[in-house]
C-alpha cells in the first residue's frame, strides 16, 4: 500500500478480551517495531482513550508508558483519562465525532471538548472514518485551527475492509506534508496542521494544504500548438499532468477552457483553450464542508 507511517491504537478501557488476552496497551508498538524497522515504516506509539459518547473517543499518538492510563470508563473520570496522554505530551485528536448521530450530544461541541481546547489538549480531529466524513467536524478544524484527520478505524484485516483490487479503493489515511520521513518530522508536520485527509477520490483539509498538494501533484505544460478556428480566435494546445497516485475532478466556473476536467492518477491528457486563467472548482476536494478547492490554470 506504500505506507510510510504508521500508527496502531488500539482501544484502552474496551478490552472485550480480557479474561481470555491480558490487556497491555504498550505490546502493540513492541511486536510491530521489529517489522516497521525492516520495511523503512516510520511507527508512532499510540491508543485509543475510549470513553463513552459523548464525549466519544480519542486518539493519542507519540504516547509514552501506558501501564498509568485509566481503565474505568465513567464520566467522571473523562477529563483524567485524557489528560494522562496529555502529561506525555501526546498528539490527541478526537475521533469520529458524528459516528453515533442517535445519541444527544455526540456531534456537537460540547463543554468537555471546548475545555480541552483552551487547555491546548485537543490538537486535531478525525475529520474522516473508514468512508465516513464527518463535515462538520472539517468546520471546527478549520475554524479553530486544529490538525485535520483522516483514519480507517479498522478492527480487522484490511483486506477485509477495502478491496484494493478495485480503483480508487484504498485505506482511508492522513497525508503529512512533512520534510522527511521521520518521527521528529511527521509530528512537527502534525503540530503545525499541516494535513489532508484523503479517502477514496477525495481530499479534505485546510485550504492552503490541500492547494499546496494539487499544485506538488498537477502541471500545466507549456503550448505544443495553436490554430485559428472559424471565429477567428487564438486556440492553444497544452498538455496537463498529474504526477501523483490522487484523482481530481474539475468543473470550470469562470473563463474558457474545458467545461470538466478529470485528472486520473499518473496520467496526461490535451486540453484546447484560449490563452488566459480558467477558474475550475476541485469538486473532489473539500477545504469547507461545503466549498471546493477553487484554482486558477495558468494558459500563457
Amino acid at each position: 500500500e506504500g505506507l510510510d507511517a504508521i500508527a496502531i491504537t488500539d482501544h484502552m478501557e474496551y478490552t472485550p478480551k480480557k479474561d481470555d488476552i491480558t490487556p497491555n496497551n504498550n505490546r502493540p508498538y513492541e511486536i510491530a517495531k521489529p517489522s516497521a524497522q525492516r520495511q523503512g515504516i516510520t511507527l508512532v506509539k499510540g491508543t485509543e482513550v475510549t470513553r463513552q459518547t459523548p464525549p466519544g473517543h480519542f486518539n493519542a499518538l507519540f504516547i509514552g508508558d501506558t501501564d498509568d492510563y485509566l481503565t474505568v470508563n465513567t464520566n467522571e473520570t473523562d477529563r483524567e483519562a485524557v489528560m494522562k496522554a496529555e502529561a506525555q505530551n501526546a498528539f490527541i485528536f478526537w475521533n469520529h465525532p458524528g459516528w453515533q448521530p442517535g445519541i444527544a450530544g455526540s456531534y456537537e461541541w460540547l463543554p468537555f471538548i471546548e475545555d480541552l481546547y483552551k487547555n491546548k489538549a485537543l490538537d486535531g480531529i478525525e475529520v474522516v472514518n473508514g468512508t465516513g466524513f464527518h463535515m462538520k467536524a472539517l468546520d471546527w478544524c478549520i475554524d479553530k485551527n486544529l490538525t485535520v484527520m483522516g483514519s480507517t478505524d479498522v478492527h480487522n484485516l484490511i483486506s477485509l475492509s477495502y478491496d484494493n483490487s478495485r480503483d480508487y479503493v484504498h485505506r482511508t489515511m492522513t497525508l503529512v506534508l512533512v520534510r522527511d520521513n521521520t518521527p521528529e518530522s511527521v509530528r512537527e508536520a502534525l503540530d503545525a496542521r499541516r494535513t489532508v485527509a484523503w479517502a477514496s477520490k477525495y481530499l479534505m483539509g485546510k485550504e492552503e494544504n490541500v492547494r499546496s498538494l494539487f499544485n506538488a501533484c498537477v502541471e500545466v505544460l507549456p503550448s505544443h500548438h495553436s490554430e485559428t478556428n472559424r471565429e477567428g480566435k487564438t486556440i492553444k494546445y497544452y498538455q496537463i499532468r498529474n504526477n501523483s497516485d490522487l484523482y481530481f475532478e474539475m468543473e470550470r466556473t469562470a473563463g474558457n477552457g474545458p467545461g470538466r476536467i478529470v485528472l486520473y492518477p499518473q496520467s496526461s491528457q490535451v486540453i484546447a483553450a484560449e490563452s488566459g486563467q480558467p477558474v475550475y472548482s476541485v469538486v473532489t476536494t473539500y477545504v469547507r464542508s461545503d466549498k471546493h478547492l477553487s484554482v486558477n490554470l495558468l494558459l500563457p
